[in-house]
């Protein structure tokens, strides 16, 4: 064999290496930080569900959201320590032909506002996205071509335990933080966060340009945008969000979801009454009223007691529509005031069906899952 050719096979072994190292690095960083977040992927998935009329895949979507950022993560970490990496690289390969398409779609022809492929930690644009996937894709595609003559299924015994564990690492590493809450919060609510300063703040960096809210009709399906002034989209179950838009020269420096913190029942709004309250106010967010379990009543029930031993201020956030004074009582406690929040503002201020936010004097001081309470 010539030392050319030999020159050649190593050449192409080290560009392999390098290729698989950038990709499972890649890989690992997308599945890690968007598994630690379960319910923004789902957002995210949601929206593309709704962009092309797959509505009814909703009921699914937590799990696949779970499943889709492990499978990353666990693929990611497959590669770089080398396990079965021609299985790995031919299900990398697919799964990067269809998001690549799927990207280009969402630059293009079929809008979608946010991919959610790095999580919260880094936004990217769709198109964006496509060219980073534009990228990734020649790469996958050399390592495939690389390790193509292995035999796909063929485990030693090292290579199946060490599967088996970033399998069950990777998957419950999205359950522990879909049943509990994300260990990193990057969202505009996150505990420390002042929310009456934090809007003060936006809306100055806002200037003169104009936050428009876009939603669609869920019966018509027809697009309407409103003003941040205009709350009729707070009726959850006629319209579902799709997009926030800003004008282009302050859209990096304004935050609309914090904007967005709008808290009212049929009597008007009460957002500024609430974050201007003194001491300790106990926000109960409850998603279904009819859908809280007894054990999770119990512990919510436990929250309306302590703030009536603090002599605190305690009240029920639900994106249910409120049309006349509403109280409720969880297992038998006291009864708490409701009002309505927007569901998305909801999921982004706590990322769980029920739970509790608890603001001092309009800071967000605690968050919990009900089933940590």
């Amino acid at each position: 064999m010539s030392s050319v050719t030999l020159r050649n096979r190593r050449a192409f072994r080290m560009l392999t290496h390098f290729c698989r190292v950038i990709v499972a690095l890649t890989f690992v960083f997308s599945g890690a930080v968007k598994a630690i977040d379960p319910w923004g992927t789902a957002l995210n998935v949601n929206n593309y569900l709704v962009t092309y009329g797959l509505e009814w895949f909703e009921p699914l979507v937590m799990a696949f959201s779970i499943w889709l950022c492990g499978a990353e993560l666990m693929m990611g970490c497959m590669l770089l320590f080398k396990v079965r990496i021609r299985m790995c690289s031919t299900f990398a390969s697919v799964s990067m032909v269809f998001f690549t398409v799927l990207t280009f779609l969402s630059a293009t022809f079929i809008p979608v506002e946010d991919c959610g492929c790095f999580g919260e930690v880094i936004k990217l644009s769709p198109m964006q996205t496509f060219i980073k996937n534009l990228v990734l894709l020649p790469m996958i595609l050399i390592v495939w071509w690389r390790y193509r003559p292995d035999r796909m299924f063929a485990f030693s015994r090292l290579e199946f335990g060490m599967a088996c564990f970033f399998f069950l690492f990777s998957m419950g590493v999205g359950t522990y933080c879909y049943l509990h809450l994300p260990p990193v919060d990057l969202l505009p609510y996150r505990e420390g966060t002042n929310i009456a300063q934090a809007m003060d703040e936006a809306r100055n960096r806002q200037l003169d340009s104009e936050v428009v809210l876009v939603y669609r009709n869920r019966r018509t399906g027809k697009l309407r945008e409103f003003s941040l002034d205009d709350k009729a989209w707070h009726n959850e179950k006629r319209w579902e969000w799709v997009e926030t838009r800003v004008s282009d020269d302050v859209a990096d420096s304004v935050e609309p979801m914090i904007l967005e913190f709008y808290i009212a029942d049929e009597q008007g709004e009460v957002t500024d009454s609430l974050l201007n309250i003194k001491g300790n106010l106990y926000m109960i967010c409850v998603t279904d009223r009819d859908k809280v379990s007894k054990r999770c009543e119990e512990r919510l029930a436990k929250v309306v007691g302590q703030a009536a031993a603090e002599q605190a201020a305690v009240v029920c956030l639900t994106p249910q529509p409120i049309t006349r004074p509403t109280y409720h009582s969880f297992a038998g406690s006291e009864t708490v005031r409701c009002y309505n929040i927007d569901s998305k503002t909801m999921k982004t201020m706590l990322r769980a069906n029920t739970g509790i936010v608890v603001l001092t004097d309009g800071i967000v001081t605690r968050k919990a899952n009900c089933r940590d309470i």
